[in-house]
């Protein structure tokens, strides 16, 4: 019998010689001191095996936000969220314990060049001196619904540092109806969707790129093409030579292993795909490797793995710890004083020009709205205001009237907001409660248009909603 099982799911480890007994009783695991942080970006990778980095967990204070944890930690939007789907992203309660998962099974692909999971929705770079036993890791933005990012083997066409957005006719027509009407060309600057690196596939209108929109990555929120933290597409700009090859995969259940255990880390399926025949193939497969090797492997975890689909890599050879237990074992990390590229908070109520946002009875509500503005691309300062027994939420304080009209037009166009100008005379009452009329609707869910569309791409634009689980 071969040493290793070669199949849909590539090398698996050789059967364990000696059975592996089930705990009779399972032990609390034994509590690690808080390092400074996690490795988040590059990893060694021994050729045979197919799993890389680990788990932390952190505690949060108030006013921390999981978008912010993410992006400190090298992480997308729903990878955050579906790691802790008991907390709400935007207003997570102070001392609460989150999950940080820079944990991930490599796709099912060539260990050559970029390799992005739309799926797991990261990139996986292969340097060409690391002759495939090192991989740096990025996380991802993707095409939305409906403009689904295509699959298959491409390559890096060309370069541009600073580019200017030429958007196309579909586009314009498209901001045109929604009260947003664009010009001919994009300059570069803090309005353009592409950031400050672009690197274009051969295939046609799909780029690789920044974004004035961070807080987007880890979304299906674009038309089509890969959008990067700006951080992380200035290195890849700079590490990525012309004709690199990509390949762009769909695998939302990934099975690899690291030291004889096997690891199954499954994400949601995306509607382009066959579910069904997803999960019958990946327990064909892992039955297969059952009977090749005679070595079980744990099915109730299995299920478990794949009806949750939260995207964590878990062990699912028999005998090994459950999920709880391995999560329970999460290395500590110490809180930073500040998180990498989080928003200046808003400036306390001062005289000058702000804008009303929205009204709500419900405090938690207008704490989310507010934390939602200030993460935009780029930020819009908010805060809550009491007002008798409701809160307000403002923006600002804005430089002149021109600037209050720009952000009321952007809480419209994003957010679909009908925020109003607060002048400097009507703002002298931020230093206490203002009474002002109540706003005509109570946001308790909020929609962002995050998808603002890249260089070539069509589209009927569309929402991206900022959920609170």
């Amino acid at each position: 019998m071969s040493n290793h099982w070669h199949g849909e799911w590539g090398r698996l480890p050789p059967p364990i010689e000696e059975p592996v007994k089930e705990p009779v009783e399972e032990s609390a695991p034994i509590a690690s001191p808080p390092i400074a942080s996690l490795e988040k970006h590059r990893f060694s990778v021994a050729k045979d095996e197919g799993v890389v980095g680990s788990f932390g967990v952190i505690t949060l204070q108030h006013g921390d936000t999981l978008p912010d944890v993410a992006r400190h930690f090298g992480l997308g939007y729903e990878e955050i969220v579906a790691a802790n789907p008991e907390l709400d992203p935007w207003v997570p309660s102070a001392n609460s314990r989150t999950l940080i998962p820079v944990q991930f099974v490599l796709p099912r692909a060539p260990r050559r060049g970029v390799v992005i999971n739309l799926a797991a929705m990261r990139m996986f770079h292969f340097p060409a001196k690391g002759n495939g036993a090192e991989v740096v890791t990025y996380p991802v933005g993707i095409g939305r619904e409906g403009r689904a990012t295509p699959t298959g083997a491409m390559r890096i066409a060309r370069k541009i540092k600073n580019p200017t957005w030429y958007p196309t006719k579909n586009i314009r027509d498209d901001h045109l109806r929604r009260g947003d009407p664009l010009p001919a060309a994009v300059p570069p600057g803090p309005d353009n969707p592409l950031g400050k690196y672009a690197l274009y596939l051969n295939r046609q209108m799909y780029l690789i790129h920044g974004t004035n929109k961070p807080y987007s990555v880890g979304l299906r929120a674009s038309n089509g093409c890969i959008r990067l933290y700006p951080e992380d597409a200035s290195k890849l700009y700079s590490r990525v030579p012309l004709n690199e090859p990509v390949y762009i995969v769909n695998q939302p259940y990934l099975v690899g292993w690291r030291d004889g255990v096997v690891y199954l880390q499954a994400y949601p399926s995306h509607e382009e795909l066959n579910e069904k025949l997803l999960k019958k193939t990946l327990r064909a497969n892992l039955k297969k490797w059952e009977r090749d090797q005679n070595q079980p492997l744990d099915w109730g975890k299995i299920e478990r793995i794949v009806q949750e689909g939260l995207g964590i890599p878990l062990p699912i050879t028999a005998g090994t710890p459950p999920v709880d237990a391995v999560l329970a074992g999460a290395q500590p990390i110490v809180r930073p004083d500040k998180w990498f590229g989080q928003p200046e908070p808003a400036p306390e109520a001062s005289y000058g020009w702000y804008v009303f946002a929205a009204e709500t009875a419900s405090e938690m509500t207008a704490q989310r709205l507010a934390a939602v503005l200030n993460h935009q691309g780029p930020p819009i300062p908010a805060q809550v205001v009491p007002s008798g027994e409701r809160h307000q939420v403002i923006a600002g304080p804005f430089a002149n009237a021109k600037a209050a009209k720009t952000a009321v037009k952007r809480l419209k166009v994003d957010l679909e907001l009908d925020g109003r100008i607060l002048p400097p005379k009507a703002s002298r009452q931020l230093s206490r409660p203002p009474n002002l009329p109540p706003g005509k609707r109570v946001f308790r869910t909020y929609r962002s248009r995050t998808d603002q569309p890249e260089d070539g791409t069509g589209g009927n634009g569309g929402d991206e909603r900022l959920r609170s689980r």
